[in-house]
């Protein structure tokens, strides 16, 4: 058994992490790229972004408004760290604004932003910080702050089935795609 949900928000670092050949359901996926060492050559993305388009799959962009522009994206994800307000001028064009938080806080922040969906970090467990994370029960209650809330951090292929109990439309992997994309993209169908 499986909690299927109506959105899968995968975070990738690399363009040569994810692998369309396994998207066959249609506008359920997000691919949020973000690179924070190295940029990738521009006409590799421009050519990743055309093959989102085709398979359509959303392209978020990470803090970086005038590649997302280039590139034509959906939208910009604005990490937790940056409290900039330069994005709000971006609602008024096409773009959608997507936002990432750790705490109440950060939430407040992210609506001031303008974000129209907020991931909000740790649901489970993760390697690098075994001491903090919401669990399922935390992260319903904070549901009661935003309506607006995705769950990210220590989604595994162990642990999708006790997504049945969040309350929310979608959720977001990061360190899976990296470690085994095959297996955990085959598993969100």
């Amino acid at each position: 058994m499986f909690a299927f949900k109506s959105k899968y928000f995968l975070i990738i670092e690399n363009i040569k992490d994810f692998d369309f050949k396994k998207i066959k359901k249609i506008n359920k996926f997000t691919v949020i790229y973000r690179n924070n060492s190295k940029i990738e050559d521009f006409d590799s993305l421009k050519r990743f972004r055309n093959t989102c388009r085709i398979k359509q799959v959303k392209f978020f962009i990470a803090n970086d408004q005038k590649l997302a522009t280039r590139l034509k994206a959906d939208g910009i994800y604005i990490s937790s760290f940056n409290k900039d307000l330069k994005f709000l001028n971006l609602r008024k064009k096409t773009f959608k604004i997507m936002g990432s938080a750790h705490n109440i806080r950060e939430i407040n922040q992210k609506n001031v932003q303008g974000c129209s969906e907020i991931l909000l970090s740790k649901l489970f467990q993760v390697d690098y910080d075994k001491k903090t994370f919401l669990g399922v029960v935390k992260f319903n209650y904070y549901l009661h702050y935003s309506k607006k809330l995705i769950p990210l951090g220590g989604i595994k292929e162990n642990n999708l089935n006790s997504l049945k109990n969040v309350n929310c439309t979608g959720f977001a992997i990061l360190s899976e795609i990296k470690k085994k994309p095959a297996k955990i993209i085959s598993r969100l169908f």
